[in-house]
């Protein structure tokens, strides 16, 4: 970063020393005739988070930024000019073949982190192990046919039932868009069916498992939660319980209040459990974090997703397990992925997901240049090679142990990448079906994303933003570009920030508002 005297002084952030370009992190950016301390005059008007040339580059020549090629000048660029999406030649995708591997004789394996000890929360035991940082009645239906009823049911038990048990949190219902009108037997259906269920046993939900069906939908319960598929409530029975089922097709429904009511009817035996649960003190090791980004900027790859990405180290360090996704704005960095993979299988499975991915959209006629929104490219990030570098550090340092595919569910600890689409809200349902208990999500343009299940802690990578949107986000790492605060001092409370929450001691703004998106499954199969 530098800044220089005067009226207004400039100030410009480049990431790495071979960079021929900066951002400009003034507020509403910097007008033309600006001289920049140590480097060229702005021959335009350059806005905040957007990239100037640092000097002179002929056409065809590499823009670097982040130590990388993000693209090649598509004519001459003279320094001091505004470098937008409209100069650069994106480079082609780098090749799934020849990559760094653990043992090949060249890739250097990630040190391991040193231990963190002595982090604990407040959260619910659940009986098979994992653990909740909410105590969450979570209403599962097979098809959308059937929101409409369970929406209204859930209203009715938020109003006439949760006051009496005051150790639920809430209740919500796993609306989604699927379960009929598809093709169900398809062999890529298997990502919204497992996708499902694993959610309706997320930590979350206490093992407390309640299905809402239509009845001729082709998502049948069984077909859904087939029998061992979900953990009982309490395991010392000795008699597998029979799944808890409200068909509203059942002969015993006449009128739809008799719908409602039988939905309320099986409702307070969950609630009735649920509120026997107590939090209880448990290490940082149970935390379950998925960490995502939308609405990304240009300041996201410096401020929030590094802080981000310090503090996965920490949970790393703490043994807890961390997510990283979004498939099309990691691709980029594969490289750097498959040197981090702990073990040749990790590696390979990293390969198999992004082919997976290139293949998938291959078949939509797109590429993965499809990703990058227009706010993106407000904010100043003029392709998804560039915006893929600054989403990459959200996964720290630590070495990669595990790959999910898309609805799989974690089973070991550490860091993960875990297969999803870029959409906040495919990626957020996938990392919920994943077995997240608390989610991190960074954004520079804003967004009130949110998630029932969940509690989401937002952290703005701006300042201006924190300010305008001081309700809705919770953590503004944009100080580090202010000069205000550290990486490694925002990752710090970050992480402290998280315990907090998880414990229930701190609501995040998506929960005081009661903002939360809809679920919405990842299905790569045909609708019919």
């Amino acid at each position: 970063m530098s800044a220089s005297p005067g009226p207004v002084s400039p100030l410009t952030i480049r990431m790495h020393t071979s960079d021929n370009v900066a951002i400009v992190a003034n507020t509403g950016g910097l007008p033309a005739g600006t001289a920049l301390p140590g480097g060229p005059t702005l021959r335009d008007r350059v806005p905040q988070g957007h990239k100037v040339a640092l000097q002179d580059m002929a056409a065809g020549a590499p823009v670097l930024r982040y130590g990388i090629p993000i693209g090649h000048a598509a004519q001459a660029i003279a320094a001091g000019s505004w470098v937008h999406e409209r100069l650069l030649r994106m480079p082609a995708a780098r090749s799934l073949q020849g990559l760094p591997m653990p043992g090949d004789g060249i890739t250097t394996p990630p040190t391991a982190l040193p231990p963190l000890l002595g982090h604990s929360f407040q959260g619910y035991r659940n009986a098979d192990g994992s653990v909740g940082t909410r105590n969450i009645l979570a209403i599962t239906q097979t098809v959308q046919c059937v929101a409409g009823v369970t929406d209204f049911a859930v209203q009715r038990i938020k109003a006439e039932l949760l006051p009496r048990y005051p150790n639920v949190d809430d209740v919500v219902s796993l609306e989604h868009s699927y379960g009929c009108g598809v093709a169900i037997d398809a062999p890529d259906a298997v990502v919204p069916i497992r996708t499902l269920r694993n959610i309706s046993l997320n930590p979350n939900f206490g093992g407390e498992v309640m299905v809402v069906s239509l009845g001729c939908e082709k998502l049948q319960p069984e077909r859904l939660m087939p029998p061992g598929s979900w953990a009982l409530h309490d395991e010392r029975q000795a008699q597998p319980e029979a799944l808890d089922v409200v068909c509203l097709q059942a002969d015993d429904h006449v009128g739809f209040m008799s719908m409602v009511d039988s939905i309320l009817r099986q409702a307070e035996p969950h609630l009735q459990r649920l509120n026997a649960r107590q939090r209880e003190t448990v290490p940082a090791s149970e935390l379950v974090v998925g960490v995502q980004c939308g609405g990304s900027d240009a300041f996201s790859g410096v401020t929030a997703n590094p802080a981000v990405g310090f503090c996965t180290d920490l949970l790393v360090r703490a043994g807890a397990s961390v997510m990283f996704s979004e498939t099309t704005e990691v691709r980029d960095g594969i490289a750097q992925l498959t040197a981090r993979a702990a073990t040749t299988e990790v590696a390979r499975r990293l390969v198999e997901e992004m082919a997976w991915y290139d293949n998938y959209l291959q078949r939509g006629s797109v590429d993965r240049s499809a990703n990058t929104t227009p706010g993106n490219k407000a904010g100043g990030l003029s392709n998804i090679v560039e915006k893929a570098m600054g989403s990459i550090v959200k996964s720290g340092t630590a070495a990669i142990t595990g790959v999910l595919a898309p609805g799989d569910k974690l089973t070991t600890r550490g860091l993960t990448y875990a297969a999803t689409p870029a959409s906040d809200f495919i990626c957020g349902t996938l990392q919920l079906a994943a077995g997240m208990n608390l989610h991190v999500f960074t954004t520079g343009r804003g967004t009130p994303y949110g998630l029932a299940a969940v509690p989401v802690i937002k952290v703005a990578t701006r300042t201006d933003l924190a300010r305008r949107w001081h309700d809705l986000m919770d953590l503004n790492a944009g100080r580090i570009a202010d000069g205000d605060a550290t990486i490694e001092s925002m990752g710090w409370e970050l992480f402290h920030l998280m315990l907090e929450v998880a414990s229930g001691r701190q609501k995040t703004w998506a929960e005081h508002w009661k903002l939360h998106n809809a679920l919405v499954l990842f299905n790569p199969a045909p609708v019919t």
